[in-house]
């Protein structure tokens, strides 16, 4: 069984940088990884994702080029960079583990969740 355990979320002004952090109770080693995001009142979307190594990533197009996700393997531990943050960008994020080695963008193919970070960026 694995657990996740989201950190590192907050309040931040616009333009500002926050790093989420999961950590994992259980080898996820050979598992991808991925974010997720819920707004209030939306569905839960992708936000990136990242395959058992590392060397494969992909993201949302709304995030693209401010967001970096990546992994220690040897910490069990994924991590979310998120730079030039929007107001837009206010959620509930969730850090995800899939089964599946390689990268998916699809959450119910997403075997465990955490209990998600609560992200605010202020304008």
């Amino acid at each position: 069984q694995v657990q996740l355990v989201e950190s590192g979320g907050g309040l931040v002004q616009a333009g500002g940088s926050l790093r989420l952090s999961c950590a994992a109770s259980g080898r996820t080693s050979s598992y991808a990884m991925g974010w997720f995001r819920q707004a209030p009142g939306k569905e839960r979307d992708f936000v990136a994702a990242i395959n058992w190594s590392g060397s494969h990533t992909d993201y949302a197009e709304s995030v693209q080029g401010r967001f970096t996700i990546s992994r220690d393997n040897a910490k069990n531990t994924v991590y979310l960079q998120m730079n030039s943050l929007k107001p837009e960008d206010t959620a509930v994020y969730y850090c995800a583990a899939s089964r599946y080695s390689l990268i998916t963008t699809l959450g119910p193919e997403y075997d465990y969740w955490g209990q998600g970070t609560q992200v605010t960026v202020s304008s």
